[in-house]
């Protein structure tokens, strides 16, 4: 496929601000692309492959998997909300950033149509944006924009079920002074695998907050991104995953801190139980030497269950300036507080009980950030019956 820059990108994917940029990401191996030919099909040698077990992406990442399966999606969006299907050639596409592995790469080639979703500047939506994207089994690829107008404030919730091998690519286009909420929630059979590159442009002065919730699938990858348009953006990034036996759940975060006077959060929280249950979570933050005023933290913290799991947590800060507000990050796994077990069981509760309840306050500040009653409540009753399985 040739190389194609969409209206509004320089040549390297990031937004023109005060001066040509360098690529978005200097972890990986290969330049962003739009062309699957510009990334060598990986070996898990590499340091954005080591974790994956390749075999188990049903040939995603070497170009062997042919789309020829069902993806059904349905939107239900409030009045004044645009949804479109459009063709590749839309310039709206690839606006946010480019992909920046051999999987994305193939979800951009390989997509026919591409869904965009738009909330007017100005507009102050109350209720949700919804889209269901439900597997009917086989290999897809997809692609969806949602971009929302200046000043203007929605909050979305992606919701994938069902069984399907999908590769996508999904970009969150946020205008100056805008405020986006994104709900994505991954609740898919236990056969599916999931790969995808989330990528958020967020304006002057815009708010992006994420709420990635994982629970299904036999492997599910995901690499959310954050790009500054102007100073003064800001960007909350949490998740919740429960990682059950022989699950492999990854997330790949990374914020470019390339524009003065911007903010990021990142908080990630996740419970293991059962054989071979891997979780991955890898922070990469870079504060480059224009970002000055920048002020950053993320978070990773991983709850053991049970014998059998495993968990790789990897933060990274990387800092070229020394004018910044503050930066930091944390990371930490282990098992169930015996005193705090003690505690509760000492004033009758039962041991299973008591369990119950430290998971969900672990995972509590989280599930608070959704702010959407039905998803809480699903979520809470995911953690109840994964938490019953494990006693039974």
């Amino acid at each position: 496929m040739a190389e194609n820059t969409p209206a509004g990108s320089t040549t390297d994917g990031a937004i023109q601000v005060g001066g040509p940029q360098q690529p978005i990401d200097a972890r990986v191996s290969a330049p962003a692309s739009y062309d699957v030919a510009d990334f060598p099909v990986p070996h898990g040698r590499e340091e954005e492959w080591r974790f994956t077990p390749l075999e188990r992406l049903r040939g995603l990442h070497d170009g062997t998997a042919e789309a020829k399966g069902g993806l059904r999606i349905e939107v239900s969006a409030p009045e004044g909300v645009t949804v479109e299907t459009v063709d590749r050639e839309d310039p709206r596409l690839g606006r946010a950033g480019k992909p920046v592995d051999r999987v994305a790469a193939q979800a951009y080639s390989s997509f026919e149509k591409a869904s965009v979703i738009s909330v007017p500047k100005d507009t102050v939506l109350t209720e949700p944006v919804r889209i269901a994207v439900h597997g009917e089994g086989g290999v897809a690829y997809g692609h969806q924009v949602i971009e929302v107008g200046n000043f203007a404030e929605a909050l979305v919730v992606v919701d994938h079920t069902g069984d399907a091998t999908l590769a996508a690519n999904i970009e969150y286009v946020i205008g100056d002074g805008a405020k986006l909420t994104v709900v994505s929630v991954q609740d898919w059979d236990d056969e599916a695998v999931h790969v995808a590159q989330h990528t958020a442009l967020v304006g002057r002065d815009a708010t992006f907050k994420s709420v990635i919730v994982t629970f299904g699938g036999d492997l599910v990858r995901l690499h959310p991104r954050v790009i500054y348009g102007g100073p003064g953006g800001e960007a909350e990034l949490y998740g919740l995953y429960f990682t059950d036996d022989g699950q492999h759940q990854e997330h790949r975060l990374f914020v470019d801190h390339d524009t003065p006077h911007c903010r990021s959060n990142v908080v990630y929280k996740g419970a293991l139980q059962g054989q071979d249950a891997h979780a991955v979570w890898i922070g990469d933050v870079l504060i480059r030497a224009a970002a000055e005023g920048t002020d950053t933290y993320e978070l990773n913290r991983n709850l053991v269950l049970t014998d059998g799991a495993r968990v790789d947590s990897v933060p990274n800060l990387e800092i070229e300036t020394g004018e910044i507000v503050g930066a930091g990050h944390a990371s930490a796994t282990g098992r169930f507080d015996d005193e705090q077990l003690f505690y509760l069981m000492a004033r009758g509760i039962t041991a299973e009980e008591a369990r119950r309840l430290v998971v969900r306050g672990f995972f509590a500040e989280l599930v608070q950030q959704i702010g959407i009653p039905d998803i809480e409540d699903r979520l809470l009753s995911k953690i109840e019956a994964e938490l019953e399985a494990s006693v039974g």
